[in-house]
């Protein structure tokens, strides 16, 4: 490896899979060079850059971030669900079971 080459990693989760590609790449590629070096477009088609966001160490990135050595490029998922009315939805079906108050005494 020469001084102006660098390993970034490049990662991409399903449900039941995860996959970490470690890439040598050379100093001051961007974060959409490394996941093509990758090669892991080819590998889950339903990758799409236009559409899937991506971060770099858990922070949202663009795909033109120029990466440092050991970063770790994330590509995202679409979300199935919005997070604020799944919990909005759970935070609902609470208060209804709780309105019960639970079962009735039993008689004496």
């Amino acid at each position: 490896m020469t001084a102006s080459e660098i390993i970034v990693e490049v990662a991409y989760a399903l449900p039941n899979e995860q996959l970490i590609i470690p890439v040598k790449v050379t100093d001051g590629v961007t974060a959409e060079q490394a996941i093509k070096s990758s090669g892991i477009m080819s590998k889950y088609p339903e990758i799409d850059l236009a559409v899937n966001k991506i971060g770099i160490f858990g922070k949202l990135s663009k795909l033109d971030a120029p990466l440092r050595r050991l970063d770790r490029v994330e590509i995202y998922r679409p979300l199935i669900a919005d997070p604020k009315e799944v919990r909005k939805q759970r935070a609902a079906d609470g208060k209804v079971m709780k309105k019960g108050g639970g079962d009735a005494p039993p008689e004496a």
